[in-house]
């Protein structure tokens, strides 16, 4: 993939900018893979530069999603080493609106490691993604590259916490109270030595415990609150509600956009997120990831897995579409899938439409449908066709902007 151009200047002109607070019509002038400046409307175009001029007529323009939890190296083998998901493609992220990932291991931390999700990381941040991790997975001691948690946070350079190390669900390793306040201290160290976010980003799974290992680490500990950052919190209604209370402590809950049936003692993620603001909750404290890569299985009664489904990137821009729909508004949604993501993760250029920040934006048409993308200053998407791929993708595929495309 040939290097970005930094030679010509991009302005786009009638933006209805959302920062992700609504800033009106604007001008954005992109140069450098930076956003130089947000202009008023009527602002007189550059001189004397090559310069790009794109009228957007009034369309929206939103940060791009940052997708905190993702298997970019793949996830599954819970049904054996044949039902292992191959990693996903650049354009699946991009197309769906994803501009910035953190990559994770899950279950399997034995047969996938460290050393091959930071390749991997390396190799999207190559494509021009942002690209971030955890090393770690479900299992106590995490895997680690440098021989500790805290080593691996502060000296390689894309890890940025340790995750999703599981808890209430029979495929972790059960971990004690000793264990995660030890996994904790390592992170937020190192987290403090290297100015990274120094997370532990906690897998929830089903069982009746919850979030009661997080409650006594709050109380037993002097860790900051910040530091546990719980996921799949919609997957029980209980579990949801045990959430939302940690949320007021000061932990930084995470609800997965996954399928939910309607019988199911689930939340969707649409009905999660309208739920925690209807709450009252911090509303800097949420977020929302896909599990992009991932195995979303289900099991049965002896623990065998049954059948399988995949985690999709396209299902952020599918609950933001949902949100919209219900009567949400667009500045109240965006948050949880930009600006909160970056705040937590320590990511100061990234989720927010400001001089200085990364020139990663969505353009949305009037049915909340991606029509353009552009990652680091250069258009992946535009009009409605993709101009990037990946290196064995030489052609760029179909694109479909839907509200959340395969």
């Amino acid at each position: 993939m040939s290097s970005p151009s930094f030679d010509s200047l991009i302005l786009l002109r009638n933006a209805r900018v959302f920062a992700p607070e609504p800033l009106g019509v604007c001008q954005l002038l992109i140069g450098a893979g930076r956003v130089l400046e947000i202009r008023e409307p009527g602002a007189e175009a550059p001189h004397g530069v090559a310069l790009e001029s794109v009228d957007l007529q009034g369309l929206r323009v939103v940060p791009g999603f940052i997708d905190g939890h993702v298997h970019v190296t793949g996830g599954g083998g819970e049904g054996g080493f044949a039902t292992r998901i191959a990693p996903l493609p650049l354009h699946r992220y991009t197309h769906n609106g994803v501009t910035s990932v953190v990559g994770l291991l899950g279950t399997d931390d034995c047969a996938r490691s460290v050393r091959e999700l930071l390749a991997t990381l390396l190799g999207l941040r190559e494509q021009g993604l942002g690209a971030w991790g955890y090393c770690g997975g479900y299992h106590v001691p995490p895997a680690t590259l440098t021989g500790s948690v805290r080593g691996d946070i502060a000296f390689i350079d894309p890890i940025i916490g340790v995750g999703e190390l599981a808890l209430s669900d029979h495929r972790s390793s059960q971990p004690t109270l000793d264990e995660l306040l030890r996994v904790a201290s390592e992170a937020h160290v190192g987290g403090l030595m290297s100015n990274k976010a120094g997370i532990v980003h906690l897998h929830l799974g089903d069982g009746v415990r919850g979030l009661e290992l997080v409650r006594h680490a709050l109380e037993q500990s002097e860790l900051p609150a910040r530091v546990f950052n719980p996921t799949h919190v919609n997957r029980r209604r209980a579990l949801f509600e045990e959430a939302i209370e940690l949320a007021r402590r000061g932990c930084h809950v995470d609800i997965t956009a996954f399928p939910v049936e309607e019988d199911e003692d689930a939340w969707s993620a649409a009905d999660a997120l309208q739920r925690y603001f209807e709450n009252g909750a911090p509303a800097e404290r949420i977020s929302v990831s896909s599990d992009a890569g991932g195995c979303l299985p289900c099991f049965d009664a002896q623990g065998r897995m049954s059948h399988m489904d995949v985690g999709n990137p396209g299902a952020l821009l599918a609950t933001i579409g949902e949100l919209l729909g219900r009567g949400l508004s667009l500045q109240q949604i965006l948050p949880a899938f930009t600006r909160n993501v970056a705040q937590l993760l320590r990511l100061p250029r990234k989720g927010v439409l400001a001089a200085g920040a990364d020139a990663d934006l969505l353009v949305l048409d009037d049915q909340a449908r991606i029509s353009d993308v552009m990652l680091g200053g250069r258009w992946q998407v535009r009009n409605g066709q993709a101009r990037q791929c990946g290196p064995f993708d030489p052609i760029p595929p179909p694109f479909n902007p839907g509200n959340g495309s395969n």
